[in-house]
């Protein structure tokens, strides 16, 4: 009985002994853990660094006065998003100052948009854009450009204009999921301007032409970066283009700052959120009076 109770024991020291082990691989790992979740945290807190940082760098960016340009009423407003970005929107004369541009960009992240902005300032040190090119050939160049940098999943939706004061002709081409909309004077449809090609990525091959509008008196131009259509609500529901256009049919028909707001009211409205995840920009144009003020060459 002896032999057996001795067995026993020395059955329960190895089990102990083997706990005791366990025990401590145990607070090791608690230990590694413990220094993994702090690595982590301030990994996190680089990350959301940056990402302030980047969203700062965004709106410094972006256009805070646009030009005086005879005949036309501009309204635009960026609204930085708090998880991710890339945006970037702006409004310049040519050297030919009967003509101007318009081009409005959303990208899938801040270093596409980083790359977009260094191949824009790149092409306009070449003065690419003063050269007469179409819209069409312009976005061609800045695929050219960007294509051997961008990333498999890099994605950027490009909407490019170029209006003749001359006679108030607009040619556009437009990339990706950018939401573009005419509203004619005295028509309750809104005319949507389609994209003539998905997102510009790493391969895209598209041959895309420019297309062509007539601009009458009060008639308006609407644009809106992809963060405004695929802002989601609290049961994930994205806003999408029927409620963009619901915002824009119940907006004033007077006032351009009047129609901005109200998009973006409408759009929070709906998120229940102030600040949106992503970047939002929407700019509005309207035609007031077919004006031609000459420029001095």
């Amino acid at each position: 009985m002896s032999d057996k109770q001795d067995q026993l024991k020395e059955k329960i020291r190895e089990l102990e002994g083997e706990l005791a082990a366990k025990e401590a691989e145990l607070a090791q790992m608690r230990l590694r853990l413990s220094a993994t979740n702090v690595r982590l945290e301030s990994v996190i807190d680089r990350i959301g660094h940056e990402i302030k940082l980047a969203s700062k760098l965004q709106r410094l960016l972006s256009p805070v006065e646009m030009p005086n340009i005879a005949g036309f009423e501009f309204s635009t407003k960026f609204v930085p998003g708090t998880r991710s970005g890339g945006d970037y929107f702006d409004i310049f004369e040519h050297e030919d100052r009967l003509r101007f541009g318009i081009v409005l960009s959303s990208s899938s992240g801040y270093t596409m948009s980083a790359l977009f902005l260094s191949v824009l300032m790149k092409i306009s040190s070449k003065m690419e854009a003063r050269r007469g090119l179409e819209p069409h050939e312009m976005i061609a160049t800045i695929q050219r450009e960007m294509g051997p940098e961008m990333k498999n999943d890099d994605r950027a939706s490009l909407f490019y204009a170029v209006v003749d004061r001359r006679n108030f002709e607009m040619n556009y081409c437009s990339w990706g999921d950018t939401s573009a909309y005419l509203q004619l004077h005295g028509e309750d449809a809104l005319t949507r301007l389609e994209a003539q090609a998905p997102a510009l990525n790493k391969l895209s091959s598209v041959e895309a032409r420019t297309m062509k509008v007539l601009l009458n008196p009060r008639d308006r131009l609407i644009l809106c970066s992809d963060g405004v259509a695929k802002t989601a609500n609290i049961e994930g529901k994205a806003w999408g283009e029927s409620g963009l256009r619901d915002a824009i049919r119940s907006a004033p028909r007077q006032g351009v700052h009047e129609l901005r707001n109200e998009i973006l009211y409408r759009n929070e409205n709906f998120s229940g959120k102030h600040e949106p995840d992503r970047d939002q920009t929407v700019l509005v144009l309207e035609v007031k009076d077919k004006v031609i003020k000459l420029a001095k060459n």
